[in-house]
């Protein structure tokens, strides 16, 4: 039975995410939030396999996010809704597609580690998105954590503005609060006992430097908090809350807490202040959408005027299609008609829930800032705008990077071919960063992902989901191509080619220079200057179109193995025309040619995918994992001593990474950690 439309007050809401480096205790977190707002029961550890968040099997057995989880839980009248990200760089997609629909984030640290690669990937997604956010600096129990390296490296790498809020002192499993200028201590099997008292002395002078730095920070920012930090007045909680709360909505700065989520300390009072300085959705900028005509078109997060949604995630639940989807307007109610988009697409939503975890459960409506899973849309997927029928609208697409690493893929038996490729069609719906083709000389069937973790993930759920058993060939590193040098050349069409109605003459040339361009340029093609022959010819659109288009259908691959064409700028020069031959189809032939051999004359160029690597290994090891790194090309561009780690960080071309972590564990009897990340493709 479905619930009613009861909903929480917009104001009372807060839909965070939280996001983190691979093992910083992002799920740990999560775990102890729900506990401890009544919303579960009891804690399942990661280490168990039994966190609410990871439900999928893969998570359980890898002990690793993998899909972006969705769950609720009250706090002080108010309603979290929580989604728990990957950390895995594999599946940064996830984390993308959730900071598009999310008002505030959680970034959790190691307070060892500090700033992890995949912190800064994660930084930069939340950035990108205008995401308001506080860090918990975790794991604050463990030897060798140190909160002031953290709050450095969030100012020297994140160049961002960390203020500490809290300061946590592991041997006393304390927590000094610099606002409030008191301890919290927190007692009981699970840490849900917190009690508060007044500062030892010692405590106080240990508080004070944090406090200062908090106070300072947000003085620059607010003359009337800044008058009285500069005439040492007493200042009201309330008032320093308040300006707090401000700057972090507005990006200026990061508030810092610190705890062990593990070890229950600290978490309760990330909670209250989730509420304290966080945005509800009525806080954040409205969204901006293009209307049918190009128009822009402001959203209010508001139940008036028409639907205005984003599906930021489809995902098969009990084997059946369902869209997550963020309302940015409208309400939306089950067996309502949405049109996907300006298209001409409308289906019918036949039901929609509200969703914890991978349970859900039936309501009688959706509201603007809510998010919700969707059942019923067969065509609708990640990025799509779902809106009323006859007010069609854009909002701004979710991006995916293309995939890296590609592995050919055939059904143990031969019976499931056919199966296979439905299901292969299924799990690249959901997951935009994966691929799935046939190659047109071999006829393999390629999946193509973004590494050795992701595609194996794939292939598990394959066979558990729907019983299709797979093998993979050996990986193939996904190749650019671009060219060497400066490239001219004259492309010719002279035949004559049969017809229903006779024969028909093609005759036509183009000329075409080809140079490349800085990495990231992408291709372009200036057909601003043609030269048209003889010089009294007026061309016609079409012939004019047409030659552009040829010129486009040869830049889909490069001259050496036809991979896609990157950083090359194009100009057409010429063309020759020779009287009734020289129609629209040997025009396109004409500038594929001459592209072609343009292309050639430059000389060709692969690009390997260059990866962003960090190794954190025992500093007994340092030495033969820096030696086995260079032996792979890697280029070494920093390492620096952490107590008795060594962190080395390089970049190095992805083909010559493939197996890396099982030779690492092997020189460091285990004890390594490896992480990449994608950076750019370029010569090896």
């Amino acid at each position: 039975m479905a619930k009613t439309g009861a909903r929480t007050d917009l104001d009372k809401v807060r839909n965070i995410g939280i996001a983190a480096h691979v093992d910083a205790g992002k799920t740990t977190l999560t775990e102890r939030l729900l506990f401890y707002t009544g919303a579960s029961y009891k804690i399942g550890e990661v280490h168990d396999g039994a966190a609410h968040t990871d439900w999928m099997p893969e998570e359980q057995e890898h002990g690793i996010t993998i899909t972006a989880a969705v769950t609720q839980c009250p706090w002080r009248d108010h309603l979290i809704q929580v989604v728990d990200t990957p950390g895995h760089v594999d599946f940064t997609i996830e984390v993308e597609r959730s900071m598009r629909v999310l008002d505030g984030a959680i970034i959790v640290m190691d307070a060892v580690r500090g700033v992890e690669p995949q912190t800064e990937t994660v930084w930069r997604q939340a950035n990108k998105h205008a995401v308001p956010r506080m860090i918990f600096v975790n794991k604050m129990d463990r030897p060798g954590a140190d909160l002031d390296r953290v709050l450095e490296q969030i100012t020297k790498r994140l160049r961002d503005a960390p203020v500490p809020v809290t300061v946590g002192l592991p041997d006393e499993k304390v927590v000094l609060h610099c606002i409030e200028r008191q301890a919290y201590v927190f007692s009981g099997e699970k840490g849900e006992n917190v009690a508060t008292r007044p500062l030892e002395d010692w405590e106080a002078d240990k508080l004070a430097p944090y406090r200062e730095t908090l106070l300072l920070a947000l003085a620059e920012h607010d003359e009337a908090l800044a008058d009285k930090v500069l005439m040492e007045e007493d200042i009201a909680d309330d008032e320093v809350w308040a300006v707090l709360r401000r700057l972090t909505i507005a990006g200026i700065v990061r508030p810092v807490f610190s705890g062990s989520a593990l070890r229950n300390w600290g978490v309760q009072i990330l909670l209250d202040s989730v509420i304290k300085v966080l945005p509800n959705p009525l806080e954040r900028p409205p969204a901006i959408a293009h209307a049918a005509d190009g128009s822009e078109e402001r959203v209010d997060m508001t139940d008036d005027g028409p639907l205005a949604a984003l599906v930021f995630k489809v995902q098969l639940f009990e084997g059946r299609r369902h869209c997550f989807v963020r309302l940015f307007r409208g309400i939306l109610r089950p067996g309502d008609a949405v049109r996907i988009g300006t298209s001409d697409q409308v289906e019918r939503a036949a039901r929609v829930f509200e969703v914890d975890s991978n349970k859900k459960s039936r309501i009688d409506d959706a509201h603007a800032g809510q998010i919700v899973l969707i059942a019923g849309l067969r065509h609708a997927t990640t990025g799509d705008t779902l809106c009323h029928p006859e007010a069609p609208l854009l909002l701004a697409r979710i991006d995916a990077r293309d995939p890296v690493l590609g592995l050919a893929i055939e059904p143990v038996s031969s019976s499931d071919e056919e199966k296979m490729l439905e299901v292969l069609a299924k799990v690249c719906e959901e997951d935009p960063s994966l691929r799935f083709e046939e190659d047109a000389e071999t006829g393999q069937k390629i999946i193509k992902g973004m590494g050795e973790l992701h595609l194996q993930i794939v292939f598990e759920r394959i066979e558990r989901e729907f019983g299709v058993k797979v093998v993979a060939g050996r990986p193939r590193v996904v190749h650019r191509e671009t060219i060497q040098g400066r490239g001219v050349a004259t492309g010719t069409v002279d035949r004559t080619i049969d017809a229903p109605g006779g024969a028909i003459q093609l005759h036509a040339s183009c000329t075409v220079r080809v140079t490349p361009a800085a990495r990231g340029a992408g291709v372009t093609v200036d057909a601003s200057r043609v030269r048209w022959e003889p010089p009294e010819l007026v061309p016609t659109p079409e012939q004019a179109a047409a030659v552009e288009q040829g010129v486009r259908d040869a830049l889909a691959g490069g001259p050496l193995e036809g991979s896609p064409l990157v950083d090359v700028d194009v100009v057409i020069e010429g063309v020759q025309t020779f009287g009734p031959g020289s129609g629209p189809q040997a025009l396109r032939i004409a500038g594929a040619s001459g592209v072609r051999e343009a292309l050639q004359a430059a000389g060709g160029q692969v690009l390997q995918p260059i990866m962003k690597l960090e190794v954190v290994v025992p500093e007994e090891n340092t030495g033969g994992v820096l030696g086995d790194l260079q032996a792979r090309g890697a280029v070494i561009t920093g390492h620096d001593s952490e107590g008795d780690q060594t962190r080395i960080e390089g970049e190095c071309g992805l083909s010559n990474l493939i197996g890396y972590m099982t030779a690492l564990r092997s020189n460091t009897r285990g004890r390594g950690q490896f992480t990449m990340e994608f950076s750019r493709f370029d010569v090896l």
